[in-house]
Formats: structure tokens, sequence, C-alpha cells
């Protein structure tokens, strides 16, 4: 199909002893051992490629490649998607959300081949997870989308093939929570501790999760001598630069005075540090999670006159 791939052989020379148009070895003590090692290595690829066409009347270099190195069973998509999410170079905590679709997958079928994949088996995995919330339901389906698209950019299936084409992915608008001024001013008034300031914090700056507990003191720049929080996002890659001494009263700063930032944000995982703030939280008619405290901040800065432009801008928001 006009693509090409790469495999190594192993046998490395000078381009002087390289005949490419014959793609034969020349000017070498060994030309002829290696010529006939080329040669095997050939027809053993071509055989490869041969019995994989009898077999299932198809072959991709991607498929190919993989046969010839003999590290992975083809037609195996869990597998497949497995190495794919392995060597991406996504987040620890998007690798695992995938990780866990690809178990949903396992249990649905255990075995599940490139040419299973079709509009009818996307179908019939969504009512399999008809159990789940709609957006949890979405979630496992946008991440085998996800896969699929791996498969088809590296031959194992062909872009005709697309299950998704005509697949619309049901999703439900989500909740928002936030704490009124009042709700906040309640919290505030709490007996002080850790992952309270810690939580405060990002009420103060719109942080996610993700990048508070990524934050460096580095990240604390005096910017014509008062503080900036200075970081890029780790979602969006978007380059954000907070006037902390601007931002509610400069709250922030003062629990940074408190805490070495290396203290502050170690606080564990998102579902660990959710456990711990609900522990010193009172019962509240919301639930309220790590990230109620961006939408506080989004909320509380809007129900303050702070012109939306400016807001989005705060958040690292596109649009």
């Amino acid at each position: 199909h006009r693509k090409k791939t790469y495999y190594s052989t192993h046998i490395h020379l000078e381009p002087r002893c390289w005949d490419k148009r014959r793609q034969k070895v020349i000017n070498h003590p060994f030309a002829d051992d290696l010529n006939a090692m080329l040669y095997e290595e050939k027809n053993r690829m071509e055989g490869i490629e041969i019995a994989e066409w009898k077999r299932s009347g198809n072959i991709s270099l991607g498929v190919l490649k993989k046969l010839v190195k003999g590290n992975v069973e083809v037609g195996n998509f869990i597998q497949f998607a497995k190495e794919v999410i392995e060597k991406s170079q996504r987040s620890k905590g998007t690798k695992g959300n995938m990780m866990t679709t690809l178990k949903r997958l396992a249990k649905f079928r255990p075995n599940i081949e490139f040419k299973d994949l079709t509009f009818t088996f996307v179908r019939e995995f969504e009512q399999y997870l008809s159990g789940e919330h709609t957006n949890t339901t979405a979630k496992h389906l946008k991440n085998l989308r996800t896969m699929i698209n791996a498969a088809i950019n590296e031959g194992y299936m062909k872009a005709d093939d697309y299950p998704f084409r005509k697949f619309r992915i049901k999703t439900v608008e989500a909740k928002h929570e936030f704490l009124s001024p009042d709700e906040l001013k309640m919290v505030e008034s709490l007996p002080r501790c850790k992952i309270l300031d810690a939580f405060l914090f990002c009420c103060y700056t719109g942080m996610r999760f993700s990048d508070f507990t990524h934050m460096t003191k580095d990240n604390i720049r005096v910017i014509d001598g008062e503080r900036w929080l200075c970081f890029r996002t780790r979602k969006t890659n978007t380059e954000l630069k907070l006037p902390l001494h601007l931002l509610f009263d400069g709250k922030a700063l003062d629990i940074l005075d408190r805490y070495k930032v290396s203290d502050l944000v170690n606080i564990g995982c998102n579902a660990d540090a959710n456990k711990e703030l609900r522990k010193v939280l009172p019962p509240m008619n919301k639930k309220v999670t790590w990230h109620t405290a961006r939408h506080t901040c989004a909320t509380i800065l809007i129900y303050n006159r702070i012109p939306v432009t400016t807001v989005q801008k705060l958040l690292g928001h596109a649009n």
C-alpha cells in the first residue's frame, strides 16, 4: 500500500561495501557469506508473509514486522493494545484508564482479533457496559476508539474497516460541583491541616490535581517584587502565570508561607487525597472532590465580576 517499514538484519557495513542497485554486499572479505545470510533472511520473511496470507488472506507491514520479530500473536488485539499503551508517552493516569478499558474488553471477549472489531462488536460492547454510568461507558468507548486508530495507523486494520464511522458515543453533561462563597468561608474556618490547606490552595489558584502535585519551589517566581505561580499544565501543555497576590486576597501565599512546597504537594494519589478530604470536611449536600476546588475558583471569580475571558486565561481553557 505504498508504505515502508524497517527491519534490522544486524549486519553492519561501510557504505562502500553495499551495492544499492543490486542489493548486495561488495568489496568485503566475507561478501559471499553475508549475501547468503541476507538471502536466507529474505526467504524467511517471504515465507512468513505467504503463511500469513494463507492464514488470514491479508498482510500488512505492521503485522509482518511483528511476525518477523516473533514477539506478538498476530490478530490478538488485546496484546497489541497493551503494547501501544505501555510504549506511549501518555501520563500514568491516562495509561491506567486505558488499561482498565482493556480489562473490560478481556472480560467481555477474552480473544479479540482485529477482524472482530466491527460496528456490531462496538455496539455489543456498549451494551455490555450498560450497567456503568453513561460517561464511564463513553470513556471506555473512546479508549477503544483510540486503540483501534492505532491499529489502523500501524497497518493491522484497513481504514475502511473503521467501526466508529457511523457509531455515536453517547455522553451526558456532568454536574460540576463547586463551593459557594459561604461554603468556602465555612471550609476556611475549619481546623487547618495539610490536606485542607492543599485543597484551599487549589480553590485559590484553580489548579488541577495533577498540576498541583507536580508543583515545585521553582514554580514560585518573583516578578516586580510579587510572587507569581508559573507552570505549564500537564493536560493541555498551556503556560500559566498566576498573580498569587491578586487572587483571593493573596490567601494562597499565606498557605505557601506555612509549608515547604515539596511537603504541601505530597498528598498521594487523587483517590487517596479525596478520601482524606472527606474525612476533614463536614457533611454537605454535594459530593466534594479535588476537582471541586477548580470549579470553585472559576465560579467565585465570575461571582466577583471578573471577566470570563480573564477567568479563561487563569484556568488555561482554550475557549
